[in-house]
């Protein structure tokens, strides 16, 4: 039996290492495929050729005469490519979509915020709209309430999530966190992993952001639902947040991120810049598994837990109010309705 132990683990260790070949295999053939902006037919027999390699190496693994020079092989090849694909880099000079063509940034002297380039396109398809952008200010201390936003396109797992601000005026100005794209070019989470797309801060007004997705986009339908989060709005923690968004958002207009699917989306970068806030919620699947998230933040008090979580989530499904303001002036305090 004491002999048998050590060849079952070599057999197990080797087992491991055969499957990290094919995982760097798999990774390098999809980074080739969606290599940056290069030709497609180059990105194609690229990858085809790297695949082959690859293949041909794992197959040298498993001879025991080849087997660390092909395990050397592969790790030097995979080097390689890893660093010239950290060699990309992300850019702000694109042929954007038209809806990403301008980045928003703010201008802060104390309590005073300003934000240029406020989005509010003036819709009537998701696809055919008037431009549209305005520049508003802010008094940080009128600031009483931040908002989140889930929207379901694909079943109750996935949902785009972003947060909006609001103030005692009455004024709310939306941060929905997406992938900004090109001309010609659609989302992918797949391509999302391999530097396809910059990470874009939309800074839009409610009539923009929220109504596009409600009242507009249809294929597939879209339902949006709005939650009140506690203890961060009135606060010295709804403040410190909106401020760790106007840095982020500066930031990105001086020098472009590159978006990910998972470390650089809508659920993560809003859990990243919360994290250090008081009462914060600890990092959960649920954050991962973005459509869980307000599911997650009830579970932890952070939002109305003076009812049972459907009946908040039935409040806070604003599909039908947002449908019935759709272009009125007070947008925003309509789909409100059912607040508390």
């Amino acid at each position: 039996m004491s002999r048998t132990r050590p060849g079952i683990a070599r057999a197990l260790a080797l087992a491991l290492l055969a499957v990290l070949l094919f995982i760097l295999a798999g990774w390098g053939v999809l980074a080739l495929l969606y290599w940056d902006h290069a030709n497609a037919l180059v990105r194609n027999v690229l990858a085809a050729l790297y695949g082959i390699v690859c293949l041909a190496l794992i197959v040298a693994f498993v001879r025991p005469r080849w087997r660390w020079r092909a395990f050397g092989a592969q790790l030097a090849l995979f080097a390689v490519l890893l660093a010239c694909w950290e060699s990309l880099q992300p850019s702000n000079q694109r042929d954007w979509v038209t809806e990403d063509a301008v980045l928003a940034y703010a201008t802060i002297d104390g309590d005073h915020i300003t934000l240029h380039h406020i989005r509010n396109f003036d819709y009537r398809t998701e696809t055919d709209f008037t431009p549209g952008y305005y520049d508003r200010s802010f008094n940080l201390q009128e600031l009483n309430e931040v908002d989140l936003f889930a929207v379901y396109w694909m079943g109750p797992s996935i949902a785009h999530v972003f947060v909006s601000f609001g103030f005692t005026d009455g004024s709310h100005v939306a941060v929905s966190i997406e992938a900004r794209k090109e001309k010609g070019e659609g989302y992918s989470t797949v391509q999302g992993f391999f530097r396809q797309y910059e990470l874009h801060y939309v800074v839009a007004d409610e009539r923009d952001v929220v109504r596009l997705r409600s009242n507009y986009r249809h294929d597939p339908p879209e339902h949006v639902y709005m939650y009140r989060l506690r203890g961060n709005g009135n606060g010295v923690a709804g403040k410190q947040l909106f401020l760790a968004y106007l840095r982020e958002i500066n930031s990105l207009k001086d020098q472009a991120q590159w978006y990910n699917s998972i470390s650089s989306n809508c659920t993560n970068s809003i859990w990243l810049m919360a994290r250090l806030l008081p009462g914060n919620v600890p990092y959960s699947w649920k954050i991962l598994i973005s459509g869980y998230l307000p599911d997650y933040l009830y579970e932890r008090g952070k939002l109305d837990t003076s009812v049972p979580f459907e009946e908040l989530r039935r409040r806070g499904d604003i599909n039908a109010l947002a449908q019935s303001a759709d272009q009125a002036a007070d947008f925003s305090q309509r789909i409100r309705a059912r607040m508390p």
